[in-house]
């Protein structure tokens, strides 16, 4: 028996092949056409415990435990007729009797007409890696039932914030939000609540633990709200690379409770505390603009006294009778600037207000809270349009929430009027690169041209009736400015108006 060889090449004995065969740890066959066994390895006698004298000349059906489906053997005969490799797993019987679960490949050997002159056929026995695999899925599918059943959604997120692996609950959390990857705006927001990154993975470590974040779902769905706990786990790469250098991957395991009902219930608390707290403010600020008003409006004749006191002190020096008139009207001045400063003192401070992180969407979903019943009187449409995730800004909640309910507020009024048919009121928040930026749209008339400006001076107004003092535009600018922003005001080419607001979201 010689091997075929490349030119040059050392020929092999055939007394090597016999070797290699005989020592193979594989159960080695060869049988005829018809399957009956010519010749059978030591490892094959090792794993069926058939000498090579009982299973010589017998068929090598005695194997089959007859469990195997026909289906497995018709396709085995199709494949070897066609002169093609067969593999598969094949459950077999050994001389005693006991089944074992054998992988098994068979190939057709071929003469030099190519004609099928015997089988080859090389088997293992796999009953203990099958254990082994069977085990492995079940436990796999043991884990996947008890991640699905939880009541909290479960996500494994890649260095690049690709998930990877989720359970039910997230699969249906990314209906519910129509989102694509809600993790994306779950770890934005968290991000954004903590003020910086993850920090450096370590696996078993927490990246956050039980933040609570709000995510507001696009197409005027309501906000929820979630407490969010983040661990770094190790994945073990299994490609050939690692096999000795044992490299591994980092991965974030997302697990995040919905909140939102426990919310609400504290948001009814909290709405009626805040539209107590606004009422009071709004009293107070509205006691502030009547004594402005009122101590605006003596400055007036304060300081034309002034000027005719003056212009009397010139010219009637050394004239009894302008003189005693000058001394009356220098009484009455110092009455009437008295009676200025005591307006001013009286005037209520603004009330004091530690800044802390403000969360735009909140306040803005709060005023319009507040405003439902006014606008649901008035037949008023409401979009709602927030970015899912907004950065915090560091301000003043409350003077940031009195700011937009009197835009809002304006919004209604103007809207709230005979022949304003389409009565819609659109919100809008984005981040830009260094601010935020809130657009409040009405369907109202609009604000005049020569207007736009002097509706942010102290007692302008464009109401008609003059039932207004009209300083609740100056004030809001005043609060916007107050956090380093501004405030524009656009027309729209449908008609009505669109107000801008822009906040940096760090102030120089």
């Amino acid at each position: 028996m010689k091997s075929s060889k490349p030119t040059g090449s050392t020929e092999i004995p055939a007394q090597v092949f016999e070797q290699v065969v005989e020592q193979a740890d594989l159960a080695v066959s060869i049988t005829d056409t018809r399957a009956n066994i010519l010749y059978v390895n030591p490892a094959f006698t090792r794993i069926t415990g058939y000498q090579p004298a009982e299973a010589i000349g017998k068929n090598e059906s005695m194997l089959s435990h007859k469990v195997t489906p026909p289906a497995v053997y018709q396709s085995l005969w199709g494949k070897l007729t066609a002169r093609e490799s067969w593999s598969g797993r094949l459950v077999n019987r050994r001389a005693d009797g006991r089944k074992y679960l054998a992988e098994l490949m068979i190939s057709p050997v071929l003469d030099e007409t190519g004609e099928v002159i015997h089988y080859l056929g090389l088997h293992r026995d796999v009953t203990e890696l099958h254990r082994l695999e069977s085990e492995v899925r079940n436990q796999k599918a043991l884990i996947e039932s008890v991640v699905d059943a939880a009541p909290v959604a479960m996500a494994l997120v890649d260095g690049e914030e690709s998930v990877v692996l989720d359970n039910q609950e997230y699969k249906k959390l990314m209906g519910d939000l129509a989102m694509a990857e809600p993790a994306t705006a779950i770890l934005d927001a968290v991000r954004a609540d903590m003020g910086h990154g993850l920090g450096t993975p370590r696996s078993g470590s927490h990246a956050f633990l039980n933040r609570e974040v709000r995510i507001d779902p696009p197409g005027n769905r309501p906000a929820r709200w979630f407490s969010c706990s983040g661990i770094w786990v190790r994945r073990d790469d299994g490609d050939a690379d690692s096999f000795f250098d044992h490299q591994n991957s980092i991965y974030l395991l997302l697990v995040a409770m919905e909140i939102t009902e426990l919310r609400a219930q504290q948001e009814k608390s909290r709405m009626a505390a805040l539209q107590a707290m606004l009422a009071e403010e709004g009293r107070i600020n509205a006691l502030r603009e009547t004594l402005a008003a009122a101590s605006f409006q003596l400055e007036g004749p304060v300081n034309v006294m002034n000027t005719v006191l003056a212009t009397m002190e010139r010219r009637g020096s050394g004239l009894n009778g302008v003189s005693n008139a000058g001394d009356a009207l220098a009484d009455a001045l110092r009455a009437a600037q008295a009676a200025v400063d005591t307006l001013r003192n009286a005037i209520p401070a603004q009330s004091d207000e530690v800044p802390t992180a403000v969360n735009l969407n909140e306040a803005l979903h709060d005023v319009l809270n507040l405003a439902t019943g006014r606008m649901l009187a008035a037949g008023i449409r409401v979009g709602w349009r927030p970015q899912a995730v907004l950065p915090a800004i560091n301000g003043y909640p409350n003077r940031l929430r009195a700011m937009f309910k009197t835009l809002v507020d304006n919004a209604i009024e103007a809207m709230n009027v005979r022949g304003c048919v389409e009565r819609e009121l659109t919100i809008a928040s984005r981040s830009l690169p260094d601010a935020l930026e809130v657009v409040i749209e009405d369907s109202g008339p609009g604000i005049p041209e020569d207007a736009r400006l002097k509706v942010f001076e102290p007692f302008y107004t464009t109401k008609k009736n003059g039932g207004h003092l009209g300083t609740g535009l100056s004030s809001a600018l005043q609060v916007a400015q107050d956090h380093g922003g501004g405030i524009e005001i656009d027309p729209l080419d449908a008609g009505g108006c669109r107000v801008r607001i822009v906040l940096p979201l760090k102030r120089s």
